[in-house]
């Protein structure tokens, strides 16, 4: 086994119940096609790729990428692309390989740090989602980020980013994986999440607004929202309107739904 590099965040998985998790989570059908990020040894890829019609993984790591080609390079559901996949533009690379169509899942063991450009480059912004959007996204994350994720309201994980992302996807946290299940361990735990990508229902008529009023109203999060939101609407007014909107005036950030939020942004510019 290759040794892990430590500026790309590398921890080789090594459990078989977490890889069969990841898995069995994918819900995985002969007509997919995956996008795989950081595929490292391989290990999680070649239990997906038996089941996939194909499977794109994107590795930055160029010792790891020869040796991906040396164990997986001739099956032909299996197309490798070398580099960061931030700065990828994936569609626009699959051009050139017909064979190889958009991916409608993505499946993967991402590196913990870069999870919130990662999460934003398959899910988009509440300004401007992701389109197409994938079907599916199964992800193995750091726990603490995970339980974020998939918080709810009034709960103390819950936070601008699980409002940005329930926005965008219905989040499901699938199971814990202990630090021991990587080569060599990371610090924390982890954990596998599965993403539905889909806008809340209904919208918000504004998404910029609201993506501002998440920035100010989770600011201080000790703070009650009026104290927050008070360079946007006078106290006595936002009072006013969070009783007909039936929540608490005392209510802080994390107390509100994302339903709340959307339906305190489509409100709020009237009062402006």
């Amino acid at each position: 086994m290759p040794k892990a590099r430590k500026q790309f965040a590398q921890h080789w998985l090594r459990s078989e119940q977490a890889l069969s998790q990841i898995v069995t989570a994918a819900n995985l059908q002969p007509s997919d096609r995956l996008l795989e990020i950081g595929p490292g040894t391989g290990i999680l890829t070649q239990q997906l790729l038996p089941q996939v019609q194909s499977l794109v993984a994107v590795e930055i790591d160029r010792n790891l990428c020869k040796l991906l080609v040396k164990k997986l390079g001739k099956i032909d559901n299996f197309l490798l692309l070398q580099g960061d996949f931030l700065s990828l533009d994936i569609d626009k690379l699959l051009v050139s390989f017909p064979k190889f169509q958009q991916p409608n899942k993505v499946v993967a063991n991402i590196p913990y740090n870069i999870t919130g450009p990662i999460l934003e480059k398959l899910l988009g912004s509440i300004a401007q989602p992701a389109v197409p959007g994938f079907d599916l996204i199964v992800l193995l994350l750091q726990q603490e980020v995970a339980q974020r994720l998939c918080a709810q309201p009034g709960s103390r994980t819950f936070g601008a980013l699980s409002v940005r992302v329930q926005y965008l996807a219905e989040c499901q946290f699938i199971c814990h994986v202990p630090a021991k299940a990587f080569s060599p361990p990371p610090k924390v735990d982890s954990a596998v999440v599965r993403l539905h990508p889909q806008l809340v229902q209904p919208p918000a008529k504004e998404p910029k607004y609201l993506e501002t009023l998440l920035k100010l109203g989770f600011a201080s999060k000790r703070k009650m929202l009026r104290n927050n939101l008070k360079s946007v609407v006078e106290r006595d007014r936002l009072t006013q309107l969070l009783e007909q909107l039936e929540i608490d005036s005392l209510a802080r950030a994390e107390d509100l739904s994302v339903a709340q939020w959307v339906n305190l942004s489509d409100k709020l510019p009237i009062l402006k």
